[in-house]
């Protein structure tokens, strides 16, 4: 079966018609045409037969004239050639309906052992026949002994089918495209796109299917905005007293614990900070078409130089342009988490922009210890710190390759880690086109 719902439809609606016209064809050519057929050589047949039996009951001119009146009645030529002989027929297969028939029906109706012969042409059939002393011919014809229907009946099941298909093809895209805007409304709300004309219409299960998207992502946005307020309000909340503190602390005298302190209140308010980001999955930014390959620049350009480290150090790769819809501060803070954790374990970090029919990868490797590949997973959980030599949440909160998933699965994609050809580890975002 097709892959795609209109396909399949089609599918579903055409093979009944084709095997109804298969059966209707085989009835009406082999069964009715057929006999159809035999009746009409019948009449010829008969016909034959009574023209013989005035050439052996008749004699001299009143022979001559009824074969005359004959011709004129029956509408055909009917000649006689006196001494001539047939040779007796060959038994050979007929190759079509009509002489088979003709064959069958002139030898049951003729009476007495005759020889006879048919002979069919385009447009007459040739039909002699032995008399006691001679030859009779009749030039037939085709059409009488041919049915002119089966032309008519295949143009019509055929003109007519085409018109049934046409009109189930336009209601059938007409019931599948609600269906196929629901799926695209669907695919953008998941990779964190606007979706700000999509209506319910079509069919009532299709209409219900819609009214519960929607549904859903009233729901979903809801959550994600009232989680950024409160997230908000706590912030507000938290670091008010710590404003406080370190204004108190600018204004007492310098020691060894009052330096202790201040550098507890900046990792509070790190933490705080990471925290929040981690909740509030930049929700409330708009996606808008941007250049990845630009973005990936700046942001190992920021990095670099915020560790203080040679522009040397990071490598970038990427075709230009590479356009996709994409939160593009979110993703820029996806980008720096990764490149930060590559610098911090592995001396030269390559970043590299990759695309294909399906896909954009941002892809980053570094030389560095990497992690085990029973450990990989363990590295995504919030809060979680490694044992192992590689520690990616190394004096930070633990929620570096947290927050970045979680930005990337926003886009609708994901991150995968996996071994690097420089030796250490490579993360690869993957984001849908």
């Amino acid at each position: 079966m097709p892959r795609g719902l209109f396909w399949r439809s089609f599918v579903i609606i055409v093979t009944p018609i084709v095997l109804l016209q298969v059966v209707v064809s085989y009835v009406f050519f082999e069964r009715d045409l057929e006999s159809t057929t035999r009746w009409m050589a019948r009449d010829i047949a008969a016909d034959a037969a009574f023209l013989v039996t005035l050439e052996d009951t008749h004699t001299g001119a009143e022979r001559a004239a009824l074969r005359a009146q004959a011709s004129r009645t029956l509408g055909y030529p009917v000649t006689f050639t006196a001494g001539a002989r047939l040779e007796a027929p060959a038994h050979r297969r007929r190759p079509s309906t009509i002489d088979r028939a003709l064959d069958e029906v002139i030898g049951q109706q003729i009476p007495g052992e005759r020889n006879f012969a048919v002979d069919s042409g385009d447009k007459t059939i040739d039909i002699r026949v032995e008399a006691h002393d001679g030859v009779l011919q009749m030039l037939v014809p085709r059409s009488r002994v041919t049915v002119t229907s089966p032309d008519i009946f295949i143009v019509w099941m055929a003109g007519s089918s085409l018109i049934l298909l046409a009109i189930a093809i336009l209601f059938l895209r007409n019931q599948v495209r609600p269906i196929e805007r629901l799926a695209l409304a669907s695919e953008a709300f998941g990779k964190g796109r606007a979706v700000p004309d999509f209506k319910p219409y079509g069919a009532t299960e299709v209409r219900r299917a819609a009214q519960a998207f929607l549904t859903m992502r009233q729901r979903i946005e809801r959550h994600v905005g009232q989680r950024t307020e409160m997230l908000a309000g706590i912030s507000h909340d938290m670091k008010t007293p710590l404003s406080r503190m370190k204004l108190q602390l600018a204004m007492m005298e310098e020691s060894p614990d009052i330096q202790a302190l201040r550098g507890d209140i900046a990792e509070m308010e790190y933490m705080l900070n990471e925290y929040l980001d981690f909740a509030r999955g930049e929700g409330g930014e708009q996606s808008t078409p941007e250049d990845l390959s630009d973005l990936v620049r700046d942001a190992a350009a920021a990095c670099a130089g915020a560790l203080g480290m040679e522009q040397a150090n990071v490598s970038v790769e990427a075709p230009a342009p590479v356009m996709l819809d994409v939160k593009p501060k979110a993703l820029r803070r996806c980008l720096t988490n990764l490149i930060e954790n590559a610098l911090k374990y592995g001396r030269q970090v390559k970043v590299t922009v990759a695309r294909d029919d399906r896909f954009v990868r941002l892809i980053v490797d570094d030389d560095g210890p990497g992690i085990p590949a029973e450990r990989r997973e363990e590295a995504f959980r919030p809060f979680h710190r490694l044992d192992e030599g590689r520690n990616l949440q190394t004096g930070g909160s633990g929620l570096g390759l947290a927050i970045a998933r979680d930005i990337a699965r926003s886009h609708g994609g994901d991150i995968i880690l996996d071994k690097s050809p420089m030796g250490g580890l490579r993360a690869t975002i993957r984001l849908p086109v």
